[in-house]
């Protein structure tokens, strides 16, 4: 599912304009980033939780070339799955 596929899911499920349906997908994801910008864990029981995982720099390999190359220290979001999420998924 992607997301013109979830807006119109959301649409036809709440009854919903498409131009309101977008504006609540909208709004969340917007909400998910913000709080990924402030630091914040995200929670949502029984789906899956999201944080901000912290990563140090370290030494990689060019495939290419071979050559040794610095690789800078980066932040990434981290997804796991919930209790119940996995449980309706592994029927």
């Amino acid at each position: 599912m992607n997301k013109l596929e979830l807006i119109s899911t959301l649409k036809d499920k709440a009854n919903l304009t498409k131009a309101e349906a977008a504006e609540v997908v909208k709004i969340f994801f917007d909400s998910l980033t913000d709080a990924f910008l402030e630091g914040e864990r995200v929670e949502i029981r029984g789906l899956c939780s999201f944080h901000i995982k912290e990563y140090k720099s370290y030494t990689g390999r060019n495939p290419k070339t071979g050559e040794k190359v610095t690789i800078p220290p980066k932040k990434l979001p981290f997804f796991k799955c919930g209790k119940e999420l996995k449980e309706r998924v592994d029927f």
